[in-house]
């Protein structure tokens, strides 16, 4: 059935410049990428545009740690992401990032605007202020005791352990996480923008439709608490856009981010002839724009950013489409246990289509947190994608080569053909809406319906009969006619796959040749087209995670101390830690690993085997005769060059710079580090 042409923008959150991408924010990237890729099999015009979200203290305080300019480290930053996203096969129309020309221009023009309509105000307040640095602090760089537990170590603004928000100027002997001084308070112009005036735009706006239901019902509460200006105004030194009329006084880095869509957008629209901006932003467009978020930042998508637009005289987005987060067999994500895996370190050992399909087989369109269980995983994969489709091809498609000249015959019942090309509404609304298990557990039933066609019709047993022949030709064409319409369902979920098909049948795979007649359709020789997966690559990819904090012994110094996914330990789990000085008798390359050496360490009588990624700051001879400090009573490791029997302590922000701890002089091996 045909449909009419709907012109849509779509975008992910921007991923934040200062660390690389994991299989948690890979979720959202594949489940828009599906969307975007199956608005275009329609035959829509569909833009899929994002950019790496690249201003703010954090990405300033950590190019100094590392000792280069901010716009320097984001542009490598960027470049690791594009490297990513392009590897998992999701196809951005346009990435860009927010420290640009074109978000400069729009995030200046959108404060003018809100500004002149009245919906900037100004005000001083008292902020804590760090004397060393010569900076206002930001509130996750206090640190202090809790007012209320009287927890130490708490950020200023909530207590980890019992809960309590607050504000920096509340916490009981507070400190700067920047610099360890005591802050003192001082007076400084802000600027809010006033979101209480828009409370009855954005209540009627939250259940037009535009959110999920989950999502509307958690901004009530907000409602009912009442709504609060917003200070969008940081204090140099900042990395970020300067506010117009305010030397001096820098933009919020969440006042540009969201902008940064509309940044991206510009961008692409200014390398295209056939794009217009204003025909997809303007406040009477008729476009369609939406954005895939996570549930952490509905706060900031679905109230700051539908109020802006509307005040700077821009259109609201269609809908805003939250998800839950990725726990890990169910668990959150985890450094020590192997389970926060980098997207880099995933595909130095699985095949991205692996992950796409097994996401898209668990989403919905509610807001549920998606589990991947590793052991799941592989058995899904080789069942649904190994087992029941690509064996379809597989089984019948030498048979076609060899024996029927590499063409396909017209089968005398194509029932099954319309049973299959029946399923193609449901599929489609599947599909538009964002329920994509449900899509999946569709294709699969018509995947085993076809092996069962197949298994009982028995092609290699008619192709023995010489009066059979002309029906294991039926068969063999009838299957690969249903494994076509099976990858073209699949097209959005696994593109390197679909196009391996294309080639196979010598055909662009479209949903309006679904139905397309076969007959005489000359196809190439079939070749391998997903090979299955290897639980022992699955292991190896958990213990190089591990490796990324245990077998390096990197240790994270510096002002950067917000990294909520990180495991926390208490006093008394640091007091268990056995540190021992240790001397290197021997080092040497690992020939499997790009990172480890390999070390015998002596510690008092006792030589001990460590693996430790210091590859990359220090060549084997140098490290011979040493002293060093190692982790004694760390259980040992099983990894796939050997076992591992402690670990190194080593400091720096990585690569070349990344060093071994010596002990002062005088020490000796074996003796305790205190």
């Amino acid at each position: 059935m045909a449909t009419s042409q709907r012109k849509i923008l779509v975008t992910s959150a921007l991923p934040y410049a200062n660390g690389p991408i994991h299989l948690g924010h890979m979720l959202e990237y594949i489940q828009t990428d599906i969307w975007s890729r199956y608005q275009k099999l329609r035959g829509h015009e569909c833009h899929y545009i994002c950019a790496d979200d690249a201003h703010g203290t954090p990405i300033m305080l950590k190019a100094q740690q590392l000792g280069i300019a901010p716009e320097e480290m984001i542009a490598q930053v960027n470049k690791e992401h594009q490297q990513d996203f392009a590897d998992f096969n999701v196809a951005f129309d346009n990435y860009h990032s927010t420290h640009s020309e074109e978000n400069r221009v729009l995030a200046s023009d959108i404060y003018i605007k809100l500004r002149d309509n009245g919906f900037i105000k100004s005000k001083s307040i008292s902020q804590l202020f760090d004397p060393e640095k010569q900076m206002f602090l930001p509130d996750r760089f206090v640190k202090g005791t809790c007012p209320k537990c009287k927890s130490e170590d708490q950020y200023g603004d909530n207590c980890d352990a019992c809960g309590a928000t607050y504000s920096p100027t509340e916490l009981i002997d507070p400190k700067s996480a920047v610099s360890g001084a005591t802050p003192v308070m001082k007076d400084t112009e802000h600027f809010f923008f006033d979101l209480p005036a828009f409370e009855p735009m954005l209540k009627q706006w939250t259940r037009s439709g535009a959110l999920q239901t989950e999502m509307a019902n958690k901004l009530d509460e907000w409602f009912e608490q009442g709504l609060q200006q917003w200070d969008i105004t940081r204090d140099a030194p900042y990395f970020g856009f300067e506010i117009p009329d305010a030397p001096g006084k820098f933009f919020y880095v969440w006042l540009d981010a969201p902008i940064g869509y509309m940044g991206s957008f510009k961008n692409l629209c200014d390398k295209r002839d056939d794009l217009n901006f204003d025909e997809f932003w303007a406040k009477d467009s008729t476009a369609e724009v939406y954005h895939f978020i996570g549930k952490d930042i509905v706060y900031f998508h679905s109230l700051f950013w539908p109020a802006m637009l509307h005040g700077a005289g821009y259109r609201q987005p269609n809908s805003v489409y939250a998800h839950g987060y990725v726990t890990v067999n169910g668990a959150k994500m985890s450094k020590s246990k192997g389970t926060f895996i980098k997207a880099r370190t995933y595909l130095d050992h699985l095949d991205p289509e692996y992950l796409r399909y097994y996401y898209a087989a668990k989403l919905s369109s509610r807001i549920d947190d998606l589990d991947l269980n590793l052991e799941d995983f592989a058995q899904r994969v080789n069942s649904d994608l190994v087992g029941k489709l690509v064996n379809l091809a597989s089984r019948t498609a030498g048979f076609i080569t060899k024996r029927f000249d590499g063409k396909l015959t017209k089968v005398a019942d194509e029932s099954l053909i319309q049973t299959f090309l029946g399923k193609q509404e449901q599929i489609a609304e599947f599909y538009e809406t964002r329920e994509y298990g449900k899509a999946m557990r569709e294709i699969m039933a018509l995947a085993d319906i076809a092996n069962a066609y197949v298994a009982d019709a028995a092609p290699w047993q008619l192709v023995k009969q010489e009066d059979q022949q002309e029906q294991a030709h039926q068969v063999c064409s009838n299957a690969l006619n249903l494994f076509r319409i099976l990858v073209t369902y699949l097209k959005p979920v696994l593109p390197r796959l679909a196009q391996d098909v294309e080639a196979f049948f010598q055909m662009p795979l479209t949903w309006e040749g679904l139905g397309q007649e076969m007959e005489n359709h000359a196809i190439a020789p079939f070749k391998a087209m997903m090979q299955r997966v290897d639980l022992d690559k699955v292991n190896a990819m958990v213990d190089d995670s591990k490796d990324n904090l245990q077998a390096t012994g990197e240790v994270k110094t510096g002002p950067l101390v917000d990294d909520p996914i990180s495991d926390t330990i208490n006093f008394d789990d640091f007091a268990k830690l056995d540190l021992r000085i240790a001397r290197i008798v021997k080092a040497e390359h690992v020939p499997e690993a790009d990172k480890l050496l390999k070390l015998q360490l002596d510690i008092g009588g006792e030589t001990r085997q460590v693996f430790a990624g210091i590859k990359s700051a220090y060549a084997p001879e140098a490290l011979e005769g040493k002293l060093t400090v190692m982790v004694a009573n760390l259980a040992p490791r099983k990894m796939r060059f050997g076992m591992s029997e402690g670990m190194v302590l080593a400091a720096g922000p990585g690569g070349s710079e990344l060093w071994i701890l010596e002990p002062h002089e005088g020490a000796e091996p074996g003796m305790r580090v205190k």
